[in-house]
């Protein structure tokens, strides 16, 4: 796993020995040209950041701060590792439950874009937490207006906008689904 472009081009990113899995290259590289415009000089929120290999992208192709919420502990060390081996500034780990630093801490109308790569609820009575994001007030208060959730979810699953978010692009990827969303403003429909 490397950065794909920008300013860490090349850089190969230290994944911890956990049970992540990260990001495709050929999906990061799809998220990004998708992005294109809006990266640079935005402020980015990747959460469930694992190695933080989307976050750094970001700051690789010019966003100007991301922040990375992410539990495992382990995983927070590679991403300060990977932070110091790309030299890219701008970042800031919160080492923390996605959901909970969500409804708790996220900073109101701040993010342009915010990435999200949880883990996917694949059986019957595991965590879904495709529908938690979703229903999230904290991460839509944390966009900013017309900002942009990128959601990688479980392929086929049907995701639950219920009038909250506009779908603007979704595609499949081998084993997972991208999805480009932006937050319905209250009362507009």
């Amino acid at each position: 796993m490397r950065v794909i472009a920008g300013l860490a081009r090349g850089i190969p990113l230290y994944t911890p020995g956990t049970d992540l899995r990260p990001t495709m290259e050929i999906v990061k590289n799809a998220i990004f040209n998708s992005l294109l415009e809006v990266v640079p000089d935005a402020r980015v929120l990747d959460l469930f950041a694992g190695s933080g290999s989307l976050g750094i992208e970001a700051l690789s192709r010019g966003a100007s701060t991301c922040v990375f919420v992410e539990e495992n502990r382990k995983a927070c060390d590679a991403i300060r590792r990977n932070l110091e081996k790309t030299k890219l500034s701008g970042g800031d780990i919160h080492n923390a439950d996605v959901i909970q630093w969500l409804e708790k801490s996220a900073p109101a109308s701040t993010f342009h874009i915010i990435l999200a790569d949880p883990p996917y609820a694949k059986r019957p009575g595991e965590r879904d937490f495709t529908p938690e994001l979703l229903f999230s007030a904290g991460l839509r208060r944390a966009l900013v207006p017309g900002g942009i959730f990128v959601l990688e979810h479980l392929p086929g699953a049907t995701l639950p906008l219920e009038g909250r978010w506009e779908c603007l692009r979704q595609k499949r990827y081998g084993a997972t689904e991208v999805a480009l969303l932006r937050a319905i403003e209250p009362g507009i429909l």
